[in-house]
């Protein structure tokens, strides 16, 4: 059952936030609530050793591990066994892509979007042009950022398309099912990077049509680590380069070296914590979901108010105008630089960076060059006095000059 979604007492548990700063720097790593710092705390210096079954610790490092799988599969409808945690989403993207890359050769072909962060163009880029395979480009408007048509560009040599599932610069979120349907027909693996995604509105792997799907939990809640989730039977069929020692069991076989347990910790606390934001449901999964349908009406009801407020300012230009979007807007205010903008917010105590963070393609694309702009992106724990706050800064302090 859906609880009232209230971000006043959602606000309470960031210690961040009792600094003062409005953060909209959430697309590049949101705050962290306390229960998830204690859990991380709490791992570290409780007893740990490698994973086992006769001691304590052993016992208490393999529950903390399994307990990270099946809270990241609550998250997006996976399976725990297909669950693979590595040191960034990057690194398992680029892991991952090498891994593929060995049955690809000339005449292959793999798909990239323009739209995309570099985590999910570059892997694929590199690990195609060493084995000679081809690299096609999806491109999107620069106007709408809306993505082009996946049928333009797939052919029956297709081997992979890799799409985000919602743009860290623009927010636009392409229809990934449609995508991933047509790449289906003609025999091709789908790659989704939903690091964007996930901290926004609820995922569910099977609906997307993700062979992979990509996450960082950092993005929403909680450490710094990545996670890949997949089929557990598709990631049996793939051989990773690994040590001679270590287990060759799925999913293990992808995770090289020893896990990060206080990390993981924080990871099932940051799902527990999203399941709670507006659900007593009796499962944790329908937790998740209901609780992400509440985040994602109250992002909305802000990014309306924002993308108003800005557009109403003179000498502010909005970039991208997506139909579905994230709650991310990305804006250049005449006269002044990116990092102009951002200092000047910043001694208001308003955190909203600029740049082309990562998604270099598209900032290229879309005519900001390598600089970008100013990106302003919302978060569980925005509030309405955020946003009126930041709308006052921008039409007070950053008239056009």
């Amino acid at each position: 059952m859906t609880a009232p979604y209230d971000v006043e007492s959602v606000r309470a548990q960031f210690p961040a936030l009792a600094l003062g700063v409005a953060h909209f720097d959430g697309p590049g790593g949101s705050q962290t609530p306390s229960v998830v710092a204690r859990a991380v705390a709490d791992t570290l210096t409780a007893g740990l050793a490698n994973r086992g079954s006769i001691t304590e610790a052993e016992r208490r490092a393999e529950a903390v591990t399994v307990g990270a799988r099946q809270a990241l599969a609550d998250l997006v409808g996976a399976e725990p066994g297909g669950v693979v945690f590595g040191r960034s989403t990057t690194q398992l993207t680029f892991d991952l892509a090498r891994t593929l890359a060995k049955d690809w050769g000339p005449g292959d072909e793999v798909i990239v979007t323009r739209l995309d962060h570099d985590a999910n163009i570059r892997p694929w880029v590199i690990a195609a042009e060493a084995v000679g395979a081809t690299v096609r480009w999806l491109d999107f408007d620069p106007e709408t950022a809306e993505l082009g048509d996946v049928e333009t560009v797939l052919s029956t040599r297709t081997r992979l398309v890799a799409v985000t599932g919602a743009s860290n610069l623009f927010g636009t979120r392409p229809d990934v099912a449609g995508i991933a349907a047509a790449a289906h027909e003609v025999g091709a693996l789908v790659y989704v990077d939903a690091v964007h995604l996930a901290a926004h509105a609820p995922v569910d792997l099977a609906t997307l049509g993700a062979d992979f799907l990509a996450c960082s939990p950092y993005k929403f809640f909680g450490p710094h680590l990545g996670a890949v989730a997949a089929s557990p039977r598709l990631l049996e069929t793939l051989h990773p380069d690994k040590l001679l020692p270590s287990t060759d069991a799925v999913p293990e076989r992808f995770e090289l070296g020893t896990l990060p347990y206080e990390m993981l910790a924080g990871v099932s606390a940051a799902v527990d914590f999203i399941a709670g934001l507006a659900s007593d449901a009796s499962d944790r999964r329908t937790r998740v979901l209901e609780s992400m349908v509440a985040v994602e009406r109250h992002e909305d009801a802000l990014l309306e108010r924002l993308v108003t407020g800005l557009a109403s300012i003179e000498g502010v230009t909005l970039h991208g105008r997506p139909a579905r979007r994230t709650p991310t807007v990305l804006f250049s205010v005449a006269g002044r630089t990116g990092r102009e903008v951002h200092e000047r917010l910043a001694a208001e105590g308003i955190n909203a960076p600029a740049g082309s963070f990562y998604a270099l393609e598209a900032s290229r694309w879309a005519g900001l060059g390598d600089e970008g702009a100013v990106r302003v992106g919302l978060a569980p724990y925005t509030s309405a006095g955020d946003i009126e706050r930041l709308l006052l800064a921008v039409s007070q302090k950053l008239t056009p000059v």
